[in-house]
């Protein structure tokens, strides 16, 4: 993955928009605050495979990003996205990493499903 290209990332999501397309989207702080000095309990989302249609999609911010899918009856969007590539299938993979390397977000978009290690 290399970094967010707001104008290549809104390309991307041109292309896949108006029809129907999978989602994968995943949020964490994972156990990586549960075994921090502050013992929080971690917050996690978890959707894969949804199928949504979108009409446009928006990058918005100066980094980390927010990614929104405009749909007709409200939004989708993942904020903290640091990093994104299309993958051969022409899906959109989008990852936010904290400081450390470690994911805190995934925003994926594409017309064929995600299986286990995609």
């Amino acid at each position: 993955m290399e970094p967010i290209d707001p104008a290549a990332v809104t390309d991307a999501l041109a292309a896949l928009a108006n029809r129907d397309v999978y989602l994968h989207l995943e949020t964490t702080t994972g156990t990586y605050t549960a075994l921090g000095p502050e013992k929080t309990p971690p917050v996690v989302a978890f959707v894969r495979n949804a199928v949504v249609r979108y009409e446009r999609g928006a990058v918005k911010g100066e980094g980390p990003y927010r990614v929104g899918l405009k749909m007709e009856g409200g939004w989708v969007y993942g904020d903290g996205l640091t990093h994104a590539t299309t993958d051969d299938a022409g899906r959109l993979l989008m990852a936010g990493y904290d400081d450390e390397g470690r994911l805190r977000i995934a925003l994926q978009v594409g017309t064929t499903p995600f299986r286990e290690g995609t």
